[in-house]
């Protein structure tokens, strides 16, 4: 005898309710040996299911205030903000990368819209600004490829001959001199580039990986970019879309200016730095001062970094200058004078304009800060930042303020 019980008529009624809520294309065959339990859910299932409600109608919600509700939902929060820490710090890397990729796109936005013509779309354009960009960074890149044995001839030379350019203006220059006695300048240079062959190997590998990551990251940076080009107004719409509706109108207009602000800076500033170097370069060739392209490339790296930056390079000018001559490091003084003075009262209000305006205090602390959170790339754009911080504080936090 089957041990298979005998279906009876009410039975067969709700397996065949139970079909009707039981998928199609889940757990076939359906028999009634999945038992009663089973089947009477899905025979509620099946009722439950409405042309308005195919999935049924939502049950009750559960309640937030109880303990275990509340204890959950801070438990949960804990979890996912440790989870997001950890997530953006091993990611940071990346997310430097795309930062610079964004600041970059925003930086020739202004170039791609003023492309964009009814006859002439947006791919067009982007792909045109793009091969620009690809045949100034292809220039540059041949620039190095020529710079760069003179670079390293330069810079080793300098290297070789610091301590006895210390000797030769100790002798020269007596208060030199005396900081040479006191503080043994030339001995800590002899015993600081003194050779040491498992250095010297550890630095060219050492060298070697930077060249693979700087080279490596430049691609990246380049793709990101012309993907944020292209997607621009996608990327802008999307981010005005996470503002509330009654909101957006005015973050609209606040984003805008903050994109001006971003894109004229860093374009301002690449343009202003490379004028500066070029113009070292002539000084130096004049005067034959040693090593002119060397510092003439550290002039134009320092010059990208504000306030500080241009100081900073000619303080270090000067020091090969008066290697010369007294009074050729005193001209050298004054020349970065007179081009600090042209490049921000003649250069930064043409190129740059007024669309970053940032009180010298916070521009000095915003720098500060940011070469200590993200080195160089932080101190390049520790300005804009700075601009865009301001004009929302400006527009948003100080007008609740003052009505309160």
């Amino acid at each position: 005898m089957s041990g298979d019980r005998a279906i009876e008529p009410a039975d067969e009624h709700m397996v065949d309710a139970a079909e009707a809520g039981h998928s199609d294309t889940v757990a076939q065959p359906h028999t009634a040996d999945e038992g009663g339990q089973m089947i009477a859910a899905e025979a509620a299932a099946a009722r439950a299911s409405t042309q308005e409600n195919p999935l049924g109608k939502p049950g009750r919600r559960f309640d937030r205030r109880s303990p275990f509700m509340i204890g959950m939902a801070g438990a949960a929060g804990v979890a996912v903000t440790f989870g997001a820490i950890q997530a953006v710090l091993a990611v940071s890397q990346v997310l430097v990368l795309i930062t610079i990729a964004l600041f970059l796109a925003i930086g020739l936005e202004p170039a791609v819209t003023w492309l964009v013509r009814p006859w002439f779309p947006r791919w067009a354009a982007v792909t045109a600004v793009s091969v620009v960009s690809v045949v100034a960074l292809g220039l540059f890149a041949g620039f190095l490829a020529a710079a760069i044995p003179p670079l390293v001839t330069q810079g080793g030379a300098l290297v070789h001959n610091a301590p006895g350019y210390v000797n030769h203006l100790s002798q020269r220059y007596p208060l030199i001199g005396t900081l040479n006695t006191r503080f043994h300048l030339q001995d800590r240079l002899q015993q600081g580039l003194g050779s040491d062959p498992a250095g010297l190997i550890g630095g060219v590998l050492g060298a070697g990986r930077l060249v693979f990551s700087i080279v490596s990251e430049t691609v990246i940076v380049a793709v990101l970019t012309c993907y944020f080009m292209a997607d621009f107004p996608q990327v802008r719409a999307y981010f005005y879309r996470l503002f509330p509706r009654s909101r957006r109108p005015r973050a609209i207009l606040i984003g805008d200016e903050i994109f001006v602000k971003v894109g004229g800076y860093i374009l301002g500033n690449l343009v202003i730095s490379l004028i500066t170097a070029v113009l070292t370069f002539v000084w130096l060739s004049i005067f034959e001062v040693p090593y002119p392209l060397l510092l003439a490339v550290l002039v134009a790296i320092l010059d990208l970094l504000p306030v500080v930056g241009s100081s900073v390079a000619g303080i270090i000018v000067a020091l090969v200058a008066l290697t010369v001559s007294l009074p050729i490091a005193v001209a050298t003084v004054s020349f970065f004078i007179v081009l600090r003075l042209v490049e921000d009262y003649l250069l930064v209000p043409r190129i740059i304009g007024r669309t970053v305006q940032v009180p010298a205090i916070v521009t000095v602390v915003s720098v500060l800060l940011g070469g200590a959170l993200l080195g160089i790339v932080g101190a390049l754009l520790a300005i804009p930042v700075a601009a865009a911080l301001l004009l929302i504080i400006r527009e948003t936090v100080l007008p609740s303020l003052d009505e309160r």
